[in-house]
């Protein structure tokens, strides 16, 4: 995005409280990757128009978006599930700091493991994000369909990978096969018999996929 409109959309952001602030800080010491304001508000949105009753996060990191999301619709119960011992463990006490630990539960484990689990229980939610490990993501979209209530939307972030997925030229050889593997992943979202999904480039790109009616 360019960096005028950026600074311009950045400025224009709803007012955060302290605790906001403070995880933000958090996450930029201990370089967890969360999401950037812009994409944050974005998804905090959806979930106010959407409001849905159940929500499933893969991918906790230190609780951030998930207390996010319950800012933005408090009535919402959900479900994050983290594989890192060190940011599982920040997650909960953030989670238990803002006395959230009524309406988010945060599960210790791998996703693809779990998301199995919650789909054997019969678990259903009204809104799926998957914000964890970007080459298992389409792996992460399969497990997630059976646990989508009707008229759930399934919600990805990162899908433009600091606008790489787009650069023809783009060889890094730290990140070329990380960006092979999201545009694999967002052509075989766009083409899904059973959804409809849209790109935006919002923040570091975010899909958001519905099921075809």
């Amino acid at each position: 995005m360019d960096e005028l409109l950026n600074n311009y959309l950045v400025k224009h952001l709803p007012h955060t409280e302290d605790w906001v602030k403070d995880l933000e800080k958090q996450a930029k010491i201990d370089h967890v990757p969360i999401m950037d304001p812009i994409g944050i508000n974005f998804l905090m949105q959806l979930i106010r128009l959407h409001k849905p009753h159940k929500i499933l996060e893969i991918g906790s990191a230190i609780g951030y978006s998930a207390l996010r999301m319950s800012e933005a619709n408090p009535s919402s119960k959900i479900t994050t599930i983290e594989r890192d011992d060190n940011r599982f463990e920040q997650a909960v006490q953030n989670i238990k700091l803002l006395n959230k630990d009524n309406t988010i539960e945060i599960i210790h484990g791998d996703a693809l493991e779990v998301l199995i689990e919650l789909a054997d229980n019969g678990d259903q939610y009204d809104c799926i994000f998957i914000d964890a490990a970007k080459g298992q993501y389409m792996r992460f979209f399969e497990l997630s369909q059976p646990l989508l209530a009707e008229n759930g939307l399934i919600v990805t972030d990162n899908v433009l990978f600091k606008g790489h997925v787009y650069d023809p030229n783009f060889e890094h050889p730290r990140h070329k096969k990380m960006v092979e593997k999201i545009r694999a992943y967002n052509e075989w979202l766009v083409n899904h018999p059973d959804y409809i999904t849209t790109i935006l480039p919002i923040g570091d790109g975010v899909a958001i996929s519905v099921k075809k009616s």
